[in-house]
């Protein structure tokens, strides 16, 4: 059986090989910030979680849903990465507040 750390970077490693042919497909809106969100988040999911939950989310639900991915379920992701990818999706498709 393959030790959990092995699993993890098994399926890091499969979501690069086909990163360059998801990402063009994305659709995700342009702007400073769209590769890093694309080689990030499509390593885990697929990125039309984004547009599909962009109507509800607004700047400081996207930050905590950055970090959430980041501490709760382990997305290797950095600090500069990840102030990339919130100011990405805040500018892109943060809803502002009521």
């Amino acid at each position: 059986m393959m030790p959990e750390r092995m699993r993890f970077s098994a399926v890091i490693l499969a979501g690069l090989a086909a990163m360059p042919a998801n990402a063009q497909q994305t659709g995700l809106a342009e702007g400073p910030g769209k590769d890093v969100v694309e080689a990030a988040c499509a390593v885990c999911h697929s990125l039309s979680y984004i547009k599909m939950n962009a109507k509800f989310l607004g700047p400081e639900v996207w930050k905590a849903e950055v970090a959430k991915m980041r501490n709760v379920f382990g997305a290797p992701i950095d600090d500069d990465a990840a102030t990339e990818i919130t100011a990405y999706l805040v500018s892109r498709y943060g809803v502002a507040k009521p």
